[in-house]
């Protein structure tokens, strides 16, 4: 395989041949991040994992035939496919028990976020990745999305002091579509929505705020999505982790409390709020409501010499706006308004980005995104899997855990 110049999020690699990538899950993230499936142009999906019979006659049709499809994890890892790497996009739960053995048999791994759903479980895939020596790579693609890229440069570049505290608040909308009427929705696939959403917030936050969550506390409930909402029979033609929100059955309506049709089991909470304390003394707070009627997340940073906060997270309109001058009263205005840059694609493009980053470091060629590394990935496992404890209990102060053996 021969080195190629890093390109601005394309996947066109300028190769002699193609990367055969393997696709383990090809539910609602594993068609997003086929996208990397680029024949005579760098890589190709030649493998997919997926234990239902829909799923894998689809990746048959996206993919086509020279695409292996394997129904169980050891067709996967068979070395007689000649697979370069795997990309891990199935439910949370079980990425563990598939990444091991993955690292195990020496195939790199990009691992979609959270990486795992305890703290435990993070560390062991670490522990692995560490003694066999391959590489480990987290799909934390919020980082790349166009208004986290900007309130990066603003922060680096002093605009507003040393970062002092960030409040985050995420609206999650589409009534439940998304978390409600599928798996994500039974906390024995991912703990708890604050972990499974959140995990991209507060690996944001500790990158926005330069250090690592210490402490947290928590309160939440499921306030709206109750009971009396619990109506979805049993899919029994298709295992748990293959349903999506475009199951027929995740119709949308409004207002959310006309929702009669979710998951058979809803024990997560609908809403989240966490406040944070960081090892190098900023302050934050992560506030998630699943029952808004927009999407997005809206961020505040304040620093020693004035704040900035995000208006969009890409669409079109989207904005930063900045404050670094003394005024009473709001204003009506701020002292800077900075465009956010417009780019096309899933995630406004980051999926994009990540994958190409993936790519060139699969060729031996260094990362130069900047994404999170596996460690960064495990402390957002760990800050979330500690405020689920404490939201879980009586809301007191919980401590973050270290790695085993510090990091």
């Amino acid at each position: 395989m021969t080195a190629f110049p890093a390109a601005s999020g394309s996947m066109d690699l300028l190769a002699d041949d193609d990367l055969r990538i393997g696709l383990i899950g090809y539910g609602r993230r594993g068609r997003a991040l086929g996208l990397i499936h680029r024949p005579r142009a760098g890589s190709v999906i030649a493998a997919v994992l997926d234990p239902s019979d829909t799923a894998r006659a689809e990746a048959a049709g996206a993919f086509g035939a020279t695409t292996t499809l394997c129904a169980n994890l050891p067709q996967i890892l068979d070395p007689a496919l000649g697979l370069d790497a795997v990309i891990v996009a199935s439910p949370d739960a079980i990425h563990e028990e598939q990444v091991v053995p993955a690292l195990e048999a020496g195939l790199p791994v990009y691992l979609e976020k959270p990486i795992a759903i305890t703290t435990a479980s993070a560390d062991r895939i670490l522990r692995a990745s560490e003694r066999t020596g391959t590489p480990l790579y987290v799909g934390h693609n919020l980082r790349h999305m166009p208004f986290a890229a900007t309130m990066k440069e603003v922060i680096d570049s002093g605009a507003i002091g040393e970062v002092k505290t960030i409040w985050c608040r995420h609206f999650v909308g589409r009534v439940g579509e998304l978390y409600f009427t599928n798996w994500h929705a039974d906390r024995r696939n991912v703990n708890s929505l604050l972990l499974e959403k959140g995990a991209h917030d507060l690996d944001l936050i500790h990158w926005l705020g330069g250090g690592l969550t210490a402490r947290v506390q928590a309160f939440g409930g499921r306030v709206l999505y109750g009971d009396d909402m619990v109506g979805r029979p049993p899919q029994d033609s298709e295992p748990p982790w293959y349903l999506d929100p475009g199951d027929p059955e995740a119709v949308a309506a409004w207002p959310p409390a006309t929702v009669r049709r979710l998951h058979q089991v809803v024990d997560v909470e609908d809403i989240s709020l966490v406040n944070l304390e960081l090892d190098n003394g900023v302050f934050a707070t992560y506030q998630q409501c699943h029952f808004t009627p927009d999407y997005w997340r809206n961020y505040t940073v304040i620093g020693t010499e004035g704040r900035l906060e995000n208006f969009g997270n890409g669409e079109p309109g989207s904005h930063v706006l900045v404050w670094d001058r003394r005024r009473m009263g709001w204003g009506g205005t701020a002292d800077r308004r900075i465009e956010v840059p417009m780019r096309s694609g899933t995630h406004f493009g980051a999926d994009r980005l990540i994958l190409a980053d993936f790519l060139r470091t699969l060729r031996g060629a260094p990362s130069d995104l900047g994404t999170a590394t596996p460690l960064a990935a495990r402390w957002a496992v760990a800050a979330a899997d500690a405020a689920t404890r404490s939201l879980r209990s009586d809301g007191g102060p919980v401590d973050v855990a270290a790695p085993v053996g510090g990091g």
